[in-house]
């Protein structure tokens, strides 16, 4: 599956770039905004980055509305048609100005308060071992129904026995990791639920920080069994068959 870009990069010139994919989700829109902007705009500089994954509801209209209603560092990207949350993320990561990339969920589950914290939390890390380059949010208190509970218990306990990444919450869609880091990554479809041990196969490191988890806001989700749990299960073994052929390049001098 290929991913179209605009041609032009500009410049990095943001701490933050917070990416949001979102397909149908028009009742979150707005209180998601609301809340992002509480919880940042009083001492972090950062755009937030929509993608409308070819929505067929007024999403992207209600994101029109509020850019031109004056919020300066909302950028919105509309697919013609629906690509996938990996896809969409990556669609707006290559837009993305920040040193760091944010992603967190649209339907609102994942709480925007966390994200100073544990981009403070990293940042520190970082600077203290380079070799730390991100952070995934663990849900302690699950709030989904129970087909997700279900089929993500299931899809990470085979997840862990294959992978052994040492991640106790890898589907937690609220994750920061330096930007150049992420694009760096081998794209694949459903990629997002594997970035940690993605991570760790190029020779980095990704923390974990507790977080909250919510209720959906409004709508309903666009995952099932099929492609929560078994698509999960087959992605496992291409992850492995990618872990085991990555090399890792630890430069000894350079004259």
């Amino acid at each position: 599956m290929s991913v179209e870009a605009p041609k032009t990069h500009e410049a990095q010139s943001l701490t933050l770039s917070i990416v949001i994919p979102a397909k149908n989700e028009s009742g979150n829109i707005k209180p998601l905004i609301d809340e992002i902007r509480s919880a940042c705009d009083d001492g972090i500089d950062y755009e937030l980055i929509y993608v409308d994954d070819g929505s067929t509801d007024s999403t992207f209209d209600e994101l029109k509305a509020i850019r031109d209603d004056g919020m300066a560092n909302l950028r919105v990207i509309q697919h013609q048609q629906s690509t996938g949350q990996s896809t969409a993320i990556i669609s707006g990561a290559r837009i993305a100005r920040g040193q760091w990339l944010v992603v967190l969920d649209a339907d609102g589950q994942n709480d925007p308060a966390d994200i100073p914290g544990m981009l403070a939390s990293v940042q520190n890390a970082h600077e203290q071992n380079p070799q730390v380059v991100g952070v995934i949010g663990h849900r302690v208190n699950r709030r989904d129904d129970i087909v997700k509970r279900v089929s993500s218990k299931v899809a990470n306990g085979f997840r862990d026995m294959m992978l052994r990444d040492g991640i106790p919450d890898t589907g937690c869609g609220l994750k920061a990791v330096i930007r150049e880091r992420y694009m760096a990554l081998p794209y694949f479809n459903h990629m997002h639920r594997y970035i940690p041990t993605l991570i760790q196969s190029q020779g980095f490191e990704m923390m974990v920080h507790p977080v909250n988890h919510r209720p959906r806001m409004a709508g309903t989700s666009n995952y099932g069994v099929w492609n929560r749990l078994w698509v999960g299960l087959v992605d496992v073994l291409g992850v492995v068959w990618l872990k085991r052929r990555a090399k890792v390049i630890k430069v000894k001098q350079i004259l």
